[in-house]
Order: structure tokens, then sequence, then C-alpha cells
């Protein structure tokens, strides 16, 4: 039987037609029930990386955004990133598939938007395990020297990039272990400092006045201005990874419940997390001045000299180093997702076939696996022939973790918009008996709205998010060139290839 040929669920005039590959044994499939809730979990979380996202963002939102109004940034992008996730469940309820925003935005705004946007969501998420390498190889270099040990910036980092093509080439499984325990381990150091913070510290409730996420604060003493976009901007970065759930949709057990529960105690959970984590360090700065300026002077210290301050050498010691096992299992989980998004492409023709395929013991795309493992080393070492190698904070940090995850985000932002404007069109055109003032309606137009002005405030900002990098201005052209490719791929499928223009986006597996 054709691909074309598979049984079909929906079928309303073709578009919302989806191919069941449940019980096609000719079709690849990811391995069955190989995770559970837990599982996940900390795929997805651990993609958002919290220590990470606290130690390398807070500074820059406390110090160039919102000042000591940061936990409130955070606080709002928590209550956006809640209501995307209502219109987000309701989908993945519907749809089980690899494909995750590619899917989704295919069955809603049609087969164009969605392969442009699967290829941009391959290419964010790419340049995100780069970006996570490079922000590792910078702090492991620091660590490394402080043992009298020199290794460049380059080597670290290729390093990385290889030993997480070796852990997720076998199984699914293995990643999820490995996760859990860094994931775990950072859990509990930034509880502790949270605890020791808050019990020792000064008290500053304006922090959390939800008014100040929408505030910036002007120059003075020395100190630059803060801008409300770059708060926000990078306050919305440190939740990239909670929407990878649906893409673990094949290999979950139930996933129409795990999938949904999965997403809802992520996104709520990581913004209690994260509004508590980045209002605790100011507890640790006698004024709002202080705070600032300490952000502004030494971002790497933020966290650090009030840990030490306050808990103690060993507190501080040890989040100096999940800085790094976080960057790295960060580095994993955007692995593993670009990995499933090449996977779901190349299965259904999109890409090159072999990217489609499946381990025959593993049953991990560890073609994939590959193929990006090869992308991620060729940018880092792009990055390190052009911008050089011997300082690691502006060449390993500050551009290649910085400007990798400004061009990774503005595709990400815009998908989560794009699928919110998917969900309304889905239920209203193929489902109008379910349709639901919120979860179908008023929630993904609220989604819609916020999420379109964070990404407007971020390409408003690009220019001071570069810095002095006159190619940051490249990025968001760039990712509009690769959409645009993809588009261009779908209207030549649809010509030259209708069989496979007609499963984009359109394979699920309902045997499940």
């Amino acid at each position: 039987m054709a691909q074309s040929e598979l049984p079909r669920v929906g079928g309303i005039e073709g578009m919302e037609e989806s191919l069941d590959v449940s019980q096609r044994t000719e079709v690849p499939k990811l391995r069955k029930g190989a995770v559970g809730l837990g599982g996940v979990l900390f795929l997805t979380v651990t993609g958002s990386a919290p220590i990470s996202a606290m130690l390398f963002n807070t500074p820059i939102v406390v110090g160039y955004g919102q000042g000591v109004g940061a936990p409130a940034a955070f606080l709002f992008a928590t209550i956006v990133l809640v209501v995307f996730s209502v219109g987000y469940v309701a989908m993945a309820r519907k749809k089980t598939s690899a494909g995750g925003f590619y899917s989704y935005i295919s069955h809603g705004l049609g087969r164009e938007l969605g392969i442009g946007t699967g290829y941009g969501a391959v290419v964010a998420y790419s340049v995100f395990e780069a970006s996570l390498a490079g922000g590792f190889a910078y702090f492991l270099n620091l660590k490394l020297k402080a043992f009298g040990v020199n290794v460049g910036w380059p080597w670290l980092a290729l390093g990385m990039v290889v030993l997480i093509s070796l852990l997720t080439f076998f199984d699914v499984r293995l990643s999820t272990t490995l996760l859990a325990i860094g994931l775990l381990s950072e859990i509990a150091i930034l509880l502790i400092f949270d605890i020791f913070m808050f019990s020792k510290g000064h008290a500053n409730w304006n922090a959390v006045n939800p008014v100040n996420a929408f505030k910036g604060f002007p120059a003075s003493g020395g100190l630059v201005a803060g801008a409300v976009g770059i708060g926000l901007f990078f306050a919305f970065w440190s939740w990239v990874g909670f929407e990878m759930a649906p893409n673990y949709g094949e290999e979950s057990r139930n996933p129409k419940r795990i999938v949904p529960r999965a997403l809802y105690i992520s996104v709520i959970g990581l913004g209690v997390f994260y509004t508590l984590t980045s209002w605790a360090p100011l507890f640790g700065y006698p004024s709002t001045h202080a705070a600032v300026a300490a952000a502004q002077g030494s971002a790497a210290n933020f966290y650090l000299t009030p840990a030490k301050q306050y808990g103690g050498q060993w507190v501080s010691s040890i989040m100096s180093y999940l800085i790094i096992t976080g960057s790295f299992a960060c580095g994993m989980a955007f692995h593993n997702t670009t990995a499933r998004y090449m996977y779901s492409l190349g299965r259904e023709g999109l890409l090159p076939a072999p990217l489609g395929r499946t381990h025959h013991k593993f049953k991990s795309p560890h073609i994939a696996s590959i193929v990006q493992t090869v992308i991620a080393a060729l940018i880092i070492i792009l990055f390190a022939v052009f911008t050089g190698s011997n300082d690691p904070a502006s060449q390993a940090y500050l551009q290649l973790y910085g400007l990798m995850a400004v061009m990774g985000v503005i595709i990400i932002l815009s998908a989560q918009a794009l699928v919110s404007l998917a969900i309304l069109v889905y239920y209203e055109r193929y489902h109008r008996d379910e349709v639901h003032w919120w979860k179908t309606r008023l929630a993904p137009l609220l989604a819609l709205i916020s999420q379109a002005a964070v990404v407007w405030l971020l390409f408003d900002n690009i220019s001071f998010l570069g810095g002095g990098f006159g190619y940051a201005k490249l990025l968001g052209p760039i990712d509009l060139v690769v959409v645009l490719i993809g588009v261009g791929a779908a209207f030549y499928f649809k010509k030259r290839k209708p069989q496979k223009y007609e499963q984009a986006g359109r394979l699920i597996n309902e045997g499940l």
C-alpha cells in the first residue's frame, strides 16, 4: 500500500485528513511506551534548563531589562505560556505526532505554512544545541583554568556535541535517566539557594508587582538604561523547551493523557520556580541600584556572590559546577527534539528519506541524530574560524550562546503564535461541535496577540541584543529565508510530488 493510501482520520475536504501509521509496518515508528509522565517531564523541562535559565538570563533581565522588576517579567511570561498551553493541549489531544508545531500548523493553516514552520523549527532547535555548547564551553573553560588546565573553548564545545550524539544514539530512555539526575540536582541546589536568600536577605516586595513587567529603568550613576523588550525576551527564552512535550507523544505511554499533563506541570512549575528564583538573588543586594550594578558589572557572579555570602562557599561552588552540567543537559534535550523534527519531516518525504528511519534495535532516530551532530559541530567550527578562539567570554558566551539563542527564539515564539492561530482555525473549520469559548477561542487568541507582541519587541531591540556584532541584524532575515524555503518546497512538492505533499504534517499515530 502506498503512503498516500494509509488509513485516514478526519476527512473533511482533504485538508484535515490525517494518515494513521499505527498499523503500517512499512512506516518507521519511534519506540512505543518508552517513557511515562516523568520521562516526558524530564525531557522537556531539562530543555528549559532551570539553572542555566536563571544564572544565564536573570542577570540580563535585571541589568538590561526590568531591573528589580525581573520577577514580574517571569510572572508575565508564565501567564502567557499557561494561556498558550490551553489551546496547545486541546490540539495535542487531537493529534499524536513527533512533528509538534509543524504538524499542528499544517492541520490548521495548511501544508505550505506548516512545512515552512517545520523547516524553521529544525533550524531553531539545531542552533540551540550549538548555543548551549557555547555556554557550556565558556564555563567549563573557566573551571579548567582554575585547576591550571587551558583547553580552547571550541574543543570543549565540540566534545559536548559528540558526547551528546553518543548518548542519544541508542535509546530515549538512556537520555531520560541522565537528564533526570541532572535536573533534580539543579532544582535542589536552586531551592537551597532560594531558602537561604528568603530567610536571610533583604526583602524587596516591589519586585513582584505585575506592573513592573512593562517598565524599564532610566540610566543613572554610570548604569545604562533598561529596555522592557530585552527583559521579556530573555524571560521567554528561559521557557524554550517546554513545548517539546508533544514531540515525545509517539514514545510515551497513553500520550493523550501524558502530554497534556506534562505541558501544564512543566509550564506552571517552571513559572513558579523561575519567579521565585529570579526574585531570590535580589534579597542579596541592599538597594535597587546595587542589584542592577551587580548584574551589569559581573553577570557570572550575580547569583554566586550572594550564594557565597548567605549560603556559604559550598552553595556557590555547587552552583558553579551545575551550570556546566545544566548546559550539557539542555543541549541534549534540544538535540533530541531536533532529531525528532528531522525524523518527522524525513518520514513524510519533506527531508531526505534516511532521516525518517529509526534504528532497527533501539528505535531511535539515529540518522537524524548523527546529522544534527554534524550541523551543531559545523556551527561551532564556523564561529571558531570567524570570531577566533582566544576570548571565550566574547566568542563562546556572548556570540555563540547569545546570538544563536536570539536566532532560535525568534522562530520559536513566532511558531507558537502561529500554532495559536492554527488552533483557532482548526476547531472553527473542522470541529465546530467541539469549539469551547476558552480552550479553542479566547485562550489561543490571547496567546497569539501576546506572543506576536513579544516577537515585535525582540525585533525592536535586535541591535541592542547584538551589541557590537553587526551580523546580529541578519539573524531575523535568515530565519525568514529558512521559512520561505520551506514554503517554496511545499509548492514544489504540491506540483511535482503530490504524494509527499498530501502526507505533509498528516502522519499521526493513533494506535497508542
